[in-house]
C-alpha cells in the first residue's frame, strides 16, 4: 500500500533525528510545518519560522535533506520553502531550496586542500568561485566606516574589466567586515558577467594548495590554474608573512594577472606597510591600485545592521535590547552576528521572549569579557558575595536591612556602570519601578557623604568590578 506524503514526512523526521543531535533536531527540525508534496512535480513543500532558519537548513543541513528524502520520497526531490517574513501580519514567501547533487558536494569537499591540475584550467566552466551567496552588496549596510570601500567595491564589481584601482588592498581589524565585502563583490561580479572565472580563496588554503602542487610535482600546473582567472580574491593574506615559498609563488601570479588586465582584490589585517618579512617587490604591488580601511562599525552602524538582520529573519527585538547589543559588541559585525543567532537560539529552544535579561546572558557568553560591559546580573552576583546575601532574597520583598543595602547597592552600580534605562534595572531587581532606582540611588550617595566605612565598602567593590574587566 502506497504511503501518504505526510507519512513519509514523519518518517524523514524520524531519519533526520538519528543523523543529529537532540538539541540540533528541537532547534532546526522541530518547528518545520509539513505542508505538501506534489507528486507531479516532486516538490516537497515545506513552513519554516524565519528567513534565518531557512538560512540555516540550507547552509548547514543540505545534503542530509537530500539523502533522507531520496529514501523517503523517491529521487528528484525539489525542496521548497514557505518562509513566515512578517510574524504580525502572517506574511510568508516561498523560496526554492538549492539542490545537492549526488557526489559532487563530497568530491569538492576531499579536494579542497589539493592543488588545482591541468585538468581545471582546461575546464573553466566548471570553476567553482568558493563564494558565499549570502555575503553579497544587498546585506552589506552602509555606514560612516564602511562608505568608501563599500563604493568602490561596488565600482569595481560593475566594471571589472577597468583598470582602475587594481588592485584592490582592504585592510581592517577582525570583525569588521572585510570577507562580507570581497566575497559581496565576487558574487556581484558572477551575478552580471557569469562568464568571468572569480574564485574567492583564503591566504591559508593557496598556501596549502602550494604546499601540495610541490610535494605532488603539480607545480606547474597550479601556476597554469591560477593563471586563467579572471578575479582573483585572496583573504587574509597576513598569513603569508614569513612564508618566502608562497610569496614567490603569488608574486608571478600576481605579475602575469596584473598584466593581462585582470582584477585582484586582497583583505587583511593590516596595512601592506605593516606586512613584516613581505619582499619589497611583493609589498610594491600591493600597493600600486587603492588601499581602503574598513574601520569597526560605530554604534549607529551596528544598530543599523542589527535592525537589517532583524527583519531579514522575522525576529522581534526591543530596541533598548537592540541598542545594548550595539554597544556590547564592540564594533564587531561578527560578535553582532553571532549574538543575534544565540538570541534566535535560545528563545526557540526555551520558548521565551528575547528581552534585556536573556541578551545579557547570550552577551555574557558570546563576547569577550574585556570587549562588553557589565551585566546587571554581574553586578548583582558581586554585591550580594559582598554583603554575603543570596540574589533570590535580595530579589524578594524583605526590608531587612542589610537586603535593603545590597539591593540599592546594586540599582546604583547597574544605574553607574551599565547604559540600562532605571525602569529596566528595576524590572531586573526585584521587579521594582523607575523611581524605586532613582531613590536608591539618592540614598546611596548621600550615604556615602556621611558614612566612611560605608564608603570604604562600596569603593571596594567598585575596585572588583574593575579587576573583571
Amino acid at each position: 500500500m502506497k504511503i501518504s506524503p505526510k507519512a513519509s514526512w514523519d518518517n524523514s523526521l524520524t531519519l533526520i533525528r538519528e543523523n543529529v543531535t537532540e538539541q540540533q533536531f528541537e532547534t532546526w527540525f522541530k518547528p518545520i510545518v509539513f505542508e505538501s508534496f506534489k507528486e507531479e512535480t516532486k516538490t516537497l513543500l515545506v513552513q519554516v519560522p524565519s528567513p534565518f532558519v531557512y538560512e540555516y537548513l540550507e547552509e548547514n543541513f543540505l545534503d542530509l535533506l537530500s539523502t533522507v528524502f531520496r529514501r523517503t520520497f523517491g529521487t528528484g526531490v525539489r525542496l521548497a520553502y514557505r518562509v513566515i517574513v512578517d510574524k504580525e501580519h502572517n506574511g510568508t514567501q516561498i523560496i526554492e531550496g538549492e539542490e545537492a547533487a549526488d557526489g559532487v558536494a563530497v568530491q569538492a569537499q576531499t579536494r579542497a586542500n589539493q592543488s588545482p591540475t591541468a585538468l581545471d584550467a582546461a575546464v573553466p566552466q566548471d570553476l567553482d568561485p568558493q563564494l558565499n551567496p549570502h555575503q553579497n552588496f544587498n546585506n552589506f549596510i552602509e555606514g560612516d566606516t564602511n562608505k568608501l570601500p563599500r563604493s568602490v567595491g561596488m565600482s569595481i564589481a560593475e566594471h571589472p574589466q577597468s583598470s582602475q584601482f587594481n588592485p584592490m588592498f582592504i585592510y581592517g581589524p577582525s570583525g569588521c567586515g572585510k570577507t562580507h565585502l570581497i566575497n559581496a563583490i565576487g558574487v556581484r561580479i558572477k551575478q552580471l558577467y557569469p562568464q568571468k572565472r572569480v574564485l574567492y580563496i583564503s591566504a591559508r588554503l593557496f598556501e596549502v594548495q602550494y604546499t601540495n602542487s610541490v610535494r605532488q610535482n603539480h607545480f606547474n600546473d597550479f601556476i597554469a590554474f591560477y593563471q586563467t582567472i579572471d578575479v582573483l580574491i585572496v583573504d587574509d593574506i597576513q598569513e603569508w608573512m614569513g612564508k618566502e615559498g608562497t610569496q614567490n609563488t603569488f608574486f608571478h601570479i600576481f605579475d602575469h594577472l596584473f598584466r593581462n588586465g585582470k582584477r585582484i582584490i586582497l583583505a587583511s589585517d593590516r596595512p601592506p606597510v605593516d606586512l613584516k618579512g613581505m619582499p619589497e617587490r611583493l609589498l610594491t604591488r600591493f600597493s600600486c591600485g587603492l588601499i581602503a580601511e574598513l574601520e569597526k562599525p560605530n554604534k549607529q552602524l551596528c544598530i543599523d545592521i542589527l535592525n537589517s538582520k532583524i527583519r531579514r529573519d522575522g525576529l522581534q527585538i526591543p530596541e533598548e535590547v537592540v541598542v545594548f547589543i550595539a554597544e556590547s559588541a564592540n564594533g564587531s559585525v561578527r560578535d553582532l552576528e553571532g549574538v543575534v543567532n544565540s538570541l534566535m537560539a535560545y528563545s526557540v529552544v526555551y520558548n521565551s521572549p528575547v528581552d534585556m535579561r536573556l541578551a545579557e546572558r547570550v552577551i555574557k557568553r558570546a563576547v569577550k569579557a574585556d570587549d562588553r560591559p557589565l551585566t546587571v546580573d554581574e553586578i548583582m552576583e558581586t554585591v550580594c558575595h559582598h554583603f554575603n546575601v543570596t540574589t533570590s532574597a535580595v530579589n524578594s520583598k524583605s526590608r531587612k536591612r542589610e537586603l535593603v543595602t545590597a539591593r540599592q547597592v546594586s540599582m546604583y552600580f547597574a544605574q553607574k556602570l551599565t547604559k540600562i534605562p532605571a525602569s529596566r534595572i528595576g524590572k531586573m531587581v526585584g521587579g521594582r519601578d523607575h523611581s524605586t532606582v532613582l531613590h536608591s540611588c539618592a540614598q546611596v550617595e548621600q550615604r556615602m557623604k556621611i558614612d566612611h566605612s560605608f564608603l570604604d565598602e562600596v569603593r571596594s567593590i567598585e575596585n572588583s568590578f574593575k579587576l573583571k574587566k
